[in-house]
């Protein structure tokens, strides 16, 4: 599993001009399977995706966000080796 800590570079107002299409890139990250929770850090700085997949197909999709394109926001792409979870997580577990 993946978290991808974004931090904005720029203005939230900046933010805010390419939230749409943003939006529409993580609609697709959850229509494909690779998204599995996300949301704005508070206080709103970025925000965080938690992810599952290969690295280098979730590396080049952070390439194709909006944000990065328009250097609004840095993604870290942290690999996490889930070995616990709480009941009914079971299937993060790598």
């Amino acid at each position: 599993m993946f978290i991808l800590s974004l931090t904005y570079k720029k203005s939230n107002e900046e933010a805010d001009r390419y939230m749409e299409p943003h939006m529409a890139w993580v609609k697709e990250g959850y229509d494909s399977g690779m998204f599995l929770a996300s949301g704005r850090k508070v206080p709103r700085t970025g925000g965080v995706v938690l992810a599952v997949g290969e690295r280098a197909a979730i590396e080049a999709y952070v390439a194709a966000d909006p944000f990065t394109i328009e250097g609004v926001a840095a993604y870290e792409v942290i690999e996490v080796a889930v070995t616990r979870t709480a009941e009914g997580l079971e299937g993060l577990r790598g």
